[in-house]
């Protein structure tokens, strides 16, 4: 985050001048207005990240001016100056949304603390947002034949939501689905109107680990220019879900296990410890007690997370739940895309019940999506089938590009993106003449022109 701008909106110059140099020298970005209509101007100019509001102003009243900037911007915090006894004004600016008030005369230091432990609290709010909305976008329940499998399996998993059991480990192939039960065992728990979030270990740099976890404070290392709150106190009452975890580098496993063990940790650089109460669920694809023969994996730490252990079956151990799999997928596809659903050749499931699907669900899934950029509305034959699926040599003009070390997501990109400007020369430029050619909507060629970060010049 940058520096933060604050606004102030007051009609004492010499006070907003006073006020405005000691925020600038205290690393805030002051921002000056004398009027409400100027102020509410100036916000709009300057989108701030907190507003000092006078209430009384010259060409209308400071209610007046909470009242619009709550409407313009239901998020952005605004600390109200009041004169000093006028308590009954404070009092109703709170109920209309203010986040705090000041009452005159004040000191600088004051104002500069709450200025900060104001934005510092909206910025751990909306943090517990944006995790809330990421698991919000997972599928609500998995889609499996109940006498399958993975049927039985959730019908287990049930049991162990609703229980009073602390940690989950999920092993199991990658793509096979971990990560949406650990979003099932949230919500079929008692915690489940608390937040649920989410880690991939192998995602965060090793220096970074302990500080993402468990936060920091400020100054406690070169980069920490202001205090984290960290993921695990913001999952506090909720979920705690560990992806990945055999990723985990050996020299943080102690203090993981630590944690794990008393759900007591302290801050890197912090003096104060906290404690959380939540359940932890942690994933893996790797065989952890081969890990900890090789020594690349704690034994304590194992046997701590190893309680409560689910096995999720890979796809070609549950055929019976493909249909139902292709389906949903298919047509969350073909919403997501606004375009027709795609339709499967008896040919084509003839050669997936025959696929060992080394990729699990989440290669159905990319296959699904594939084709529905691709083929949006059409039949799919085998001419449309990667070669690994078939047996096929690659080659051709049906032959599936190559993924040449690359990901499938960049080669999937790369051929949407020629595609699409194949079908914008041949309409011309013409933006809804190239949606019809591809079979889409205008707003989904938008979407994903903005998305594959094509000029919309």
């Amino acid at each position: 985050m940058g520096t933060p701008t604050v606004l102030i909106i007051d009609d004492e110059r010499t006070l907003v001048e006073s006020l405005a140099y000691g925020l600038k020298k205290r690393d805030f970005n002051p921002v000056s207005a004398f009027t409400g209509s100027e102020g509410l101007a100036k916000a709009q100019e300057t989108a701030p990240d907190v507003v000092l509001l006078d209430m009384w102003l010259p060409d209308q009243s400071g209610l007046s001016v909470l009242q619009s900037l709550r409407k313009s911007f239901p998020e952005l915090p605004v600390i109200v100056i009041t004169a000093h006894g006028d308590t009954k004004t404070a009092v109703e600016t709170m109920k209309m949304g203010a986040a705090d008030f000041l009452l005159k005369p004040f000191e600088l230091e004051e104002v500069a603390h709450l200025i900060q432990r104001t934005i510092d609290y909206r910025r751990m709010e909306d943090e517990v947002r944006f995790h809330r909305r990421m698991s919000l976008d997972r599928p609500e329940h998995l889609v499996c034949d109940p006498a399958s499998a993975m049927g039985r399996l959730v019908e287990t998993l049930m049991v162990a939501a609703r229980s009073q059991a602390r940690a989950i480990l999920l092993l199991g192939e990658s793509g096979t689905g971990k990560a949406m039960i650990a979003k099932l065992l949230h919500d079929e728990s008692p915690r489940k109107e608390q937040p649920f979030v989410e880690v991939n270990c192998a995602t965060i740099a090793p220096t970074l680990f302990e500080s993402q976890l468990f936060g920091h404070e400020k100054g406690s290392f070169t980069d920490a220019k202001e205090s984290y709150t960290g993921l695990i106190r913001m999952a506090e009452g909720g979920t705690f879900f560990l992806d990945e975890i055999g990723e985990v580098p050996l020299p943080l496993q102690p203090k993981l296990l630590q944690f794990l063990e008393s759900q007591r940790f302290r801050p890197v650089g912090g003096r104060r410890e906290y404690s959380v109460e939540l359940r932890v669920v942690v994933a893996t694809n790797r065989d952890l007690q081969a890990e900890v023969k090789e020594g690349r994996f704690r034994a304590d730490l194992f046997y701590r997370i190893n309680v409560v252990p689910f096995t999720v079956p890979p796809l070609r151990d549950r055929m019976e739940d493909l249909p139902p799999l292709l389906a949903h997928f298919i047509e969350s596809a073909a919403r997501k895309e606004g375009a027709v659903p795609i339709r499967i050749s008896g040919e084509v499931d003839a050669l997936f019940r025959r696929h060992d699907w080394p990729g699990n669900v989440r290669e159905l899934k990319n296959l699904v999506e594939r084709w529905t950029i691709l083929h949006p509305g059409q039949t799919i034959t085998r001419a449309e089938v990667p070669p690994e699926m078939t047996g096929d040599s690659a080659g051709g003009p049906a032959a599936v590009p190559s993924l040449g070390g690359e990901s499938i997501e960049t080669v999937l990109d790369r051929t949407e993106r020629s595609l699409i400007d194949q079908a914008l020369a041949e309409a011309g430029g013409r933006r809804g003449q190239t949606a019809e050619r591809l079979g889409i909507s205008r707003h989904a060629l938008k979407r994903r022109m903005q998305r594959l970060g094509m000029g919309e010049d």
